[in-house]
């Protein structure tokens, strides 16, 4: 799983210009937008696991093992990224743009559902609770690293975008020759990760429009979820070992 390119954001009447009050209050939006995208997230894998069959569960997970129907999935999720992105960050109507928020929540929720069903069963529902947490205290910790230094981190873009298509294009060959990437691998994600909250949050502070929060909380969860998805892989890889 891996995040594609980064929002190109304007500098254009961007919260840096805007007055304090102005720019606080879009800071708050935008944190409150993505606290109720993590919550509504939560709340949707809590209805799928109440809703969706073991043995649907079951062949979900096989299919994530491997094989060209795992890569299609990705595929569709791209997709599906894409187009919920482009309402958030378009020009639309404020409905589209919480529509394309909601639309990439849901889609983040059902591709989290193999890999959570496995994590539940290798060490039950604290595994995915310690690895929410480990996120939730990197996530934290960029963040106040970023408002405290307010260092603008948008040559960092171009490099990311990169880092992204040569991740896809890894995740893509091991699926194709049916290899893991491993451990490793999946460190470097987690530091590619962090990289792209920093990158995130600093758009948010110099270069999102303060009419933008839903496009800046749809960015930073995208980040979020990409950085639990490693991190609870390499929680599973550790425990396992035991």
């Amino acid at each position: 799983m891996s995040q594609m390119n980064p929002y190109d954001v304007t500098s254009v009447g961007a919260a840096m210009f805007a007055q304090e009050s102005e720019r606080a209050v879009f800071i708050r939006r935008t944190y409150a937008h993505l606290s109720g995208a993590v919550f509504a997230f939560v709340a949707l894998e809590a209805a799928l696991f109440t809703l969706v069959p073991a043995q649907t569960m079951q062949n979900l997970v096989t299919m994530m093992s491997g094989g060209y129907a795992w890569l299609i999935v990705l595929g569709a999720f791209m997709g599906v990224s894409w187009l919920a992105r482009s309402w958030a960050t378009g020009t639309a109507s404020r409905g589209m743009q919480y529509a394309g928020l909601g639309l990439y929540v849901v889609a983040e929720a059902i591709i989290f559902l193999p890999i959570l069903y496995v994590a539940i069963r290798i060490g039950g529902p604290q595994m995915p609770l310690f690895a929410g947490a480990i996120t939730a205290m990197c996530f934290a910790g960029l963040t106040a690293f970023v408002f405290m230094t307010r260092v603008d981190m948008a040559p960092w873009g171009k490099y990311l975008a990169i880092a992204g298509i040569a991740a896809m294009a890894m995740i893509a060959v091991s699926i194709v020759m049916g290899f893991q990437l491993g451990v490793l691998f999946c460190g470097v994600m987690v530091a590619m990760t962090c990289a792209y909250i920093l990158y995130d949050t600093s758009n948010v502070l110099h270069h999102y429009r303060t009419d933008q929060y839903v496009a800046a909380s749809l960015a930073l969860f995208a980040s979020v979820a990409m950085l639990f998805f490693y991190i609870l892989r390499l929680v599973m890889a550790f425990s396992s070992r035991e």
